[in-house]
């Protein structure tokens, strides 16, 4: 967020976009993607987003993880060990 309101004063300020995020140490396209998810929030808006995303990906991975289990353990619920 911080970045991207750097970027953003940088532009109003009339650097173009490369300029202004070489400044900023980030690519034009990461700055584009950014933008579309975070246009229009405040910090205060966009830190529960960023936490339910890591909780997302969380589960996805206990979810892959049991995916993963699931025949081993169907087996072993059919005595077939």
């Amino acid at each position: 967020m911080a970045k991207l309101r750097e970027i953003e004063i940088k532009l109003a300020q009339g650097k173009d976009v490369v300029t202004a995020c070489r400044d900023a140490r980030t690519t034009d396209k990461t700055f584009d993607r950014r933008r579309r998810e975070y246009d229009g929030m405040k910090v205060d808006q966009a830190r529960p987003l960023k936490r339910l995303e890591q909780e997302n990906a969380r589960l996805k991975l206990l979810i892959g993880e049991l995916h993963q289990k699931k025949p081993v353990l169907t087996d072993f619920a059919k005595g077939n060990f």
